[in-house]
């Protein structure tokens, strides 16, 4: 694995509609670039530029983040983050049963745990007038504090999901973090210091700071 000389670019929400809370998902791809040390630039994208022909070519979807490279444009953030590990060491052991499981949980963080944090977040904001919402939220709940007890039981009292840091423990991070004041994940002692642990690094304190400026300087204007 050898640094890049070329800068990627990734694209970011113009006005995110977090509000500066780093939850979106350019943030992950943000975090992993810090944590590599390769610097970037942000192409920051409007919800209007977003279903526009220019970027649906980096996105089918319309979606954020993309990252381009050289020739090379991916999208998915998960996709976008096991290219720069495997391009950059300090995202993935070397030894090549644990980069697999390393890989496993960048999988199960996206596959397992967040989407049923994502029904969450749409039941909440995207159809809390319907009727149904107040029956359905606690059945959500319900299924998340099912995973989550059975993370908190893998994770017991270790500091990361598998020995070192990897590049699942930073999926799994931004993924917990997407329900801020639910206090889900603080039913679990042992998982709560686990995002703690994660927002102390200090790869993640640059990526945040980058994209809370996005969004203070989008308020200013």
């Amino acid at each position: 694995m050898t640094q890049h000389s070329s800068k990627p670019t990734i694209t970011a929400f113009e006005t995110s509609p977090d509000r500066g809370r780093g939850l979106a998902r350019d943030m992950r791809v943000r975090w992993a670039l810090e944590e590599v040390g390769q610097p970037y630039d942000v192409r920051l994208v409007s919800f209007a530029a977003m279903k526009q022909p220019e970027h649906l070519s980096r996105n089918p979807f319309g979606q954020i983040p993309t990252y381009e490279e050289g020739e090379l444009v991916l999208f998915e953030s998960g996709s976008i983050i096991l290219h720069i590990a495997e391009r950059h060491p300090g995202l993935l052991p070397a030894a090549a049963d644990t980069r697999a499981r390393a890989i496993t949980w960048m999988f199960a963080a996206v596959s397992t745990i967040e989407p049923i944090i994502i029904e969450r977040q749409v039941a909440i904001l995207n159809e809390g007038n319907e009727a149904w919402t107040k029956q359905r939220l606690p059945m959500i709940e319900h299924r998340i504090r099912a995973r989550l007890g059975q993370l908190s039981q893998h994770l017991g009292d270790a500091e990361w999901l598998d020995g070192a840091f990897s590049a699942g423990d930073l999926m799994m991070v931004t993924v917990l973090r997407r329900m801020p004041g639910s206090g889900l994940v603080e039913e679990h002692a042992n998982l709560a210091a686990y995002v703690a642990r994660g927002e102390a690094r200090p790869a993640y304190q640059r990526a945040f700071a980058a994209q809370l400026a996005v969004f203070e300087a989008s308020s200013a204007s």
